[in-house]
């Protein structure tokens, strides 16, 4: 290819300025996704850390005072309450829980309401039961009666996702652990804004079985960030490419 003339180099130069300026947005745009995901990515892994140190804490501390939860900063605390349950009160919600590798058991979790001593309500989520396990009958042994302890996490009300259905409180259909409204249907009073996610402690018969709640948090930012660093490098790939052709074509029409 003979060399381009200082017109034709002004002229291939100008028509680089748009395409080039596009493509360095987009650069910009990308790089920035990518260095905020692996800003999240130090957020996530702080947050697994701060989680995993309070649902370990020993020993357990008293549930808060109701008018000073924090989601944020009580969230998975370990605590241990001690009160009498009301098992005429119980809720079912309808959940799955792991089984066999591969295969995930469907049943229901048993939200039971601990009155305390004092009068207040905690509800208890006890733990997992098989579908035919649905009748308290069934599982009379583990219907524990007088005073009782449970240890285990601090939850907040569970919001209704997107492909979860919705409460039923006439039908007493229930996918989600909705403290305000499972209290409002049971009429409990006093109540607090968080319950208790039962842990391990076998119950008498088996079931409920509790230690049901992962502390497993996703973590895929790392894999987002690669992504979008990815899409950045197609990018300048294919801007060279173009950039090149573009300056070196000799059918590029000349300055008139």
């Amino acid at each position: 290819m003979a060399a381009l003339s200082a017109n034709e180099r002004s002229a291939r130069l100008r028509s680089l300025w748009a395409p080039g300026l596009a493509a360095l947005i987009c650069l910009a745009i990308l790089l920035g996704l990518g260095f905020w995901q692996l800003a999240r990515k130090a957020e996530k892994e702080a947050l697994i850390a701060r989680i995993i140190e309070r649902s370990h804490a020993e020993p357990p501390a008293a549930p808060p005072p109701f008018d000073t939860w924090d989601a944020r900063a009580d969230e998975f605390s370990r605590v241990r309450a001690r009160g009498t349950f009301l098992h005429d009160k119980e809720t079912l919600v309808h959940g799955l829980a792991p089984g066999e590798p591969g295969r995930a058991l469907q049943g229901f979790y048993v939200l039971t309401p601990l009155r305390r001593d004092d009068g207040t309500t905690i509800l208890i989520n006890r733990g997992f039961i098989p579908t035919e396990l649905k009748r308290p009958e069934d599982r009379a042994a583990g219907q524990v009666t007088g005073e009782a302890t449970v240890t285990g996490m601090l939850r907040a009300s569970e919001a209704r996702g997107l492909f979860v259905p919705e409460s039923d409180p006439k039908r007493d259909a229930w996918f989600t652990r909705d403290i305000p409204g499972i209290s409002e249907a049971r009429g409990l009073t006093n109540v607090a804004p968080y319950l208790i996610e039962a842990d391990a402690t076998p119950n008498p018969g088996g079931w409920p079985r509790g230690g049901q709640l992962r502390v497993d948090l996703p973590n895929n930012h790392l894999q987002y960030a690669f992504t979008w660093f990815g899409i950045a490098a197609c990018l300048i790939g294919v801007f060279s490419v173009f950039a090149w052709r573009r300056w070196h074509d000799p059918a590029e029409p000349k300055a008139g």
